[in-house]
């Protein structure tokens, strides 16, 4: 099968190269996605309270601020895969596909950065 025939010529080329890793990945944080958000809606719902400082108490305890930091990067993360697949297939030029992506990159960094900080900021009574 050299260069010659038509599998020849088309061979490694193609999405087959990486597509099933990102929708491993997209899948995967899906399922975490929905995971924390049933523990993060339930432990609402149990709360005697949903005032700051009954947050506050909540988010203390080690589990519930790694839950809770988990519950933002998975989230983020979820997000910036799929938009990145909307900028991909609908951005054509390559300059603004590049752009477009770059900030897509540091706005989600930036958006979990801001809730981790907020999250550590509680747990440790910092606030």
């Amino acid at each position: 099968m050299g260069n010659g025939t038509s599998i020849g010529r088309v061979r490694g080329k193609g999405s087959a190269h990486n597509g099933a890793h990102h929708w491993l990945l997209f899948r995967y944080t899906s399922v975490g996605s929905l995971l924390l958000t049933i523990w993060f809606g339930a432990s609402l719902l149990m709360m005697p309270s949903l005032n700051y400082a009954a947050v506050r108490e909540w988010l203390v305890s080690p589990i519930a601020a790694t839950a809770m930091a988990l519950f933002i990067v998975v989230n983020v993360w979820h997000a910036q895969l799929g938009l990145r697949v909307v900028i991909e297939d609908y951005v054509h030029e390559e300059g603004n596909k590049f752009a477009s992506l770059l900030a897509l990159n540091m706005i989600c960094f930036a958006a979990a950065a801001f809730g981790l900080f907020c999250v550590i900021r509680l747990a440790l009574g910092g606030a």
